[in-house]
């Protein structure tokens, strides 16, 4: 069987135009709201709501996905959804309007991931899974590198002009709501749990494996304390005292996170997944330690690089492993429920950060995630198996 499959790499393409289209307005969202009459506050509770709609819709569309043993339409779905959203915040700026764009854009990343990964999962092996994430990966997160520097470049010839830059990412959107339509997928046994409420999700929990419960147990742990990346370009901006700086180191880490995630899925394939995600995670403790006790850009710089490792070795490895550790007939609920507590997990995170920040300072909010990494760590190393078969 062929690892990188005619279906995985145009996936993988859906996914590196989408994200081009998303990430051109990441570095551009935050400065449009503020000059439209946004408070911070109010870009917070936007983002805030907006992230955690896509992070509780997944488990749904996941279980539905498995029920229906389908796949193609729930991806065709988020996809539009989430280019359809970008000319939207063009459109009007009335705050109600741009709630609704934002919340439709992470609406079509939570109709979509849950089907994409079990699709993924679909088309590799136990031994070649890793390869076929980390791969999906590397192509998802080169579009998060090319897309800011899209928005940079528009800014510096139309500076202020976002409402072009709105309609410019449209076109990276509908590329990959186009490629969706080249995908097939072949008929799926229907999952056997019983239909249910928007959360009945849920209850994955009781029919889930052993092996997956250990690891979804370590896996959230960590999720609880590692809060948005937000926080680490604050810290960058406060040390460099440049934005250029701050976004280019942003640039950087997603680079070296791309270039990184497939020769990661392959040594997974080769040693395990649960060496390789645990490195990783050794790596995510040494990059929150520097964070938090650096004064040097320079030292911000290496650590940006060694957190590309780290999502690397860590991001699609997780899905490769939950995947093995599930049921076939509800990978998508079993990754959709993953990722829906892992959002949950990541709001609160942020709320812990936020607070630790204004207390005690920068310091102890890395140095918290640090500690709580190595937790994590020792926890998968005693209570998960050295290799999980399907």
């Amino acid at each position: 069987m062929k690892v990188i499959n005619r279906t995985v790499l145009i996936l993988s393409l859906v996914s590196l135009f989408a994200d081009i289209a998303s990430e051109m307005l990441y570095p551009v969202i935050p400065v449009y709201l503020k000059e439209i009459g946004f408070s911070v506050l109010l870009i917070g509770i936007l983002e805030g709501v907006a992230n955690f709609t896509a992070g509780i819709s997944k488990g749904y569309f996941g279980k539905l996905s498995d029920q229906k043993g389908l796949r193609v339409p729930f991806i065709k779905g988020g996809y539009f959804l989430s280019a359809i959203s970008k000319p939207m915040m063009a459109a009007f700026t009335f705050p109600f309007w741009v709630f609704l764009a934002r919340t439709v854009d992470r609406l079509g990343k939570g109709l979509r991931t849950a089907a994409r990964d079990a699709l993924l999962s679909q088309n590799a092996t136990p031994e070649t899974k890793a390869r076929v994430f980390g791969f999906h990966r590397g192509m998802d997160t080169l579009g998060a590198a090319i897309g800011p520097v899209i928005a940079l470049v528009l800014l510096f010839f139309y500076p202020h002009n976002y409402t072009f830059i709105f309609l410019v990412a449209f076109l990276p959107g509908l590329i990959s709501v186009l490629l969706v339509f080249l995908v097939k997928e072949r008929p799926e046994p229907s999952s056997t749990m019983a239909k249910g409420n928007f959360f009945s999700f849920f209850r994955y929990w009781t029919i889930a494996t052993p092996e997956f419960k250990r690891l979804v147990i370590g896996l959230l742990f960590l999720a609880l304390f590692n809060s948005s990346d937000i926080f680490l370009l604050l810290k960058t901006r406060e040390v460099t005292g440049s934005d250029q700086l701050t976004i280019g180191a942003y640039i950087l880490y997603n680079l070296v996170y791309a270039l990184a995630s497939f020769p990661m899925g392959i040594l997974a394939d080769r040693i395990g997944t649960r060496q390789v995600l645990v490195s990783g995670l050794a790596i995510f403790s040494l990059v929150y330690y520097l964070f938090g006790t650096t004064h040097s850009a320079w030292v911000i710089g290496a650590a940006f690089v060694l957190y590309g490792v780290y999502a690397a070795a860590t991001e699609g490895i997780a899905k490769a492993w939950i995947t093995n550790t599930a049921h076939n007939a509800n990978t998508a609920t079993a990754v959709g429920f993953y990722t829906s507590c892992e959002s949950i997990c990541t709001l609160l995170a942020s709320v812990i950060a936020g607070g630790l920040w204004t207390g005690f300072g920068s310091k102890s909010t890395f140095m918290v995630t640090a500690g709580a990494a190595i937790v994590s760590m020792i926890y998968l190393l005693i209570n998960t198996q050295k290799r999980v078969e399907k």
